[in-house]
């Protein structure tokens, strides 16, 4: 394989990024940047991975972080471009996926590279708040050379499990989410102006659940007309981000009594360029809180459909953020608690020190970057530590057990005509529109004829 690791001294950081989502996207272009000593001198190379949740172009154009170069891949393909023998070698790989995926692309790289010698350092995390399947997702992302966490909170949790199992936890660095800037909140007024509720696609998943929420934002707008109240959305239907989206609230403002007041409209965008101009952001669990209290917005987790795990509200336990749209009504404006805030690696306010975070990490790189050469990785799901789940995980990925791409798995356009390669990307897109129609249209309709 070609050498990869060059000293630290290096004038451009050769970094490439496979993400699966918009959001992941955004976490790994900017976790990209924050890791090396000069931004401006990364060659980013993004790759989007194939699969139901794609970003589209208005969702990258959204997120608002440039590549170099973009290419939609397989986990194959991405594999095949990180051994290709006719470009120069990437010193960083970050992945921005699913555990399962991460996973994936450790084995296929350690079938690439499976003794000590010149490779990219892998780096995985995750976008926001772990609230759920923490062992799952950990030990599926086991095996980087960097695992980053976002936090004190979450760096202590990812050892403790790591060493619970009698796994490596040297890879562990904690840093904070790459997206936590923006100016610090400063109120026009004593009362806010503008109110932004924050939607999550899957959270929360019933019907009645989001009409409830959608509907106590609309009374707000209508028992403060004096203020604007926004419903910040994640993606416009037949579009996916992180989560699956099966009830959209563009649906469902449509089945509103009364629809919406003038003073209340669902709006998309940056969540940094909204928070801009936000007095009050209101979110059930959604990682916009963490940007908000991160720039010292009044911020609420809300309480009204209870504190739950599968919500994921009762991370915010100890914030000073958990309230009802009744106390909200009332004119209450939730205040972070510093010592909470502070173990969440969140600034409250501060603005601007968000790279000295990454100091350790950016340390810890530059160590691996100066190697003359890195051991081959060694996740801990292996065929003798997980026989019954690896080989799945691969599988479904298109790899064998010992992680190198099944027969047919790398397709080369070698040879194909443009109009060929361009009717397969039309079919692979009408394919996705097929799949997220069936998704946000049909399945509901089939689970409620399933309960009659």
């Amino acid at each position: 394989m070609p050498a990869s690791n060059r000293p630290a001294q290096r004038a451009v950081l050769r970094v490439a990024v496979l993400a699966d989502s918009d959001t992941r996207w955004k976490w790994g272009a900017l976790t990209a940047r924050r890791l090396s000593p000069e931004p401006d001198s990364v060659h980013l190379t993004g790759y989007l991975l194939r699969g139901r949740a794609t970003p589209t172009a208005r969702q990258l154009g959204e997120v608002g972080v440039q590549a170099d170069r973009l290419t939609e891949v397989t986990c194959a393909g991405f594999l095949a471009e990180l051994s290709a023998p006719d470009r120069p070698p990437y010193d960083v790989v970050v992945l921005a996926l699913v555990g399962g995926a991460v996973q994936a692309v450790l084995h296929g790289a350690r079938a690439l590279w499976p003794g000590p010698g010149a490779r990219p350092v892998f780096v995985t995390g995750y976008v926001g708040v772990v609230y759920e399947k923490l062992a799952d997702g950990l030990l599926l992302r086991h095996g980087a050379d960097l695992v980053l966490a976002n936090s004190r909170h979450d760096a202590g949790r990812f050892r403790a499990v790591y060493g619970g199992v009698g796994a490596d936890a040297r890879a562990v660095v904690e840093t904070a989410l790459p997206f936590l800037d923006g100016a610090p909140y400063e109120p026009a007024t004593a009362a806010p102006h503008r109110v932004v509720f924050a939607v999550q696609p899957s959270v929360p998943q019933a019907r009645a659940d989001r009409l409830y929420l959608l509907r106590r934002a609309a009374e707000h707008a209508r028992l403060h007309p004096e203020r604007e109240v926004l419903i910040k959305l994640r993606s416009r239907p037949g579009e996916h981000t992180t989560h699956l989206e099966e009830l959209p609230y563009q649906r469902l403002v449509e089945r509103l009594p009364g629809g919406l007041p003038s003073n209340c409209r669902l709006v998309y965008g940056n969540m940094g360029e909204v928070l801009d101009t936000t007095d009050l952001l209101v979110t059930v669990s959604s990682t916009a809180a963490l940007e908000s209290l991160h720039r010292g917005i009044p911020t609420a987790v809300l309480t009204d459909l209870g504190i739950r795990e599968t919500l994921g509200n009762h991370h915010f336990l100890g914030s000073g953020c958990l309230a009802s749209w009744t106390q909200l009504d009332e004119g209450l404006l939730p205040e972070g608690d510093p010592g909470w805030l502070s173990d969440q690696g969140v600034g409250g306010g501060a603005g601007g020190g968000v790279r000295d975070v990454h100091a350790a990490a950016r340390a810890r790189l530059r160590e691996l970057l100066a190697e003359p050469g890195l051991p081959a990785l060694a996740p801990y799901y292996t065929r003798d530590t997980a026989p019954g789940y690896l080989p799945g995980i691969l599988a479904r990925h298109h790899l064998d057990p010992d992680g190198r791409p099944l027969p047919g798995a790398v397709r080369t356009d070698a040879g194909e005509s443009r109009l060929r390669r361009r009717l397969r990307a039309h079919l692979r897109e009408a394919a996705r529109g097929a799949y997220r129609h069936g998704v946000q249209r049909v399945a509901p309709v089939i689970r409620r004829l399933g309960e009659l």
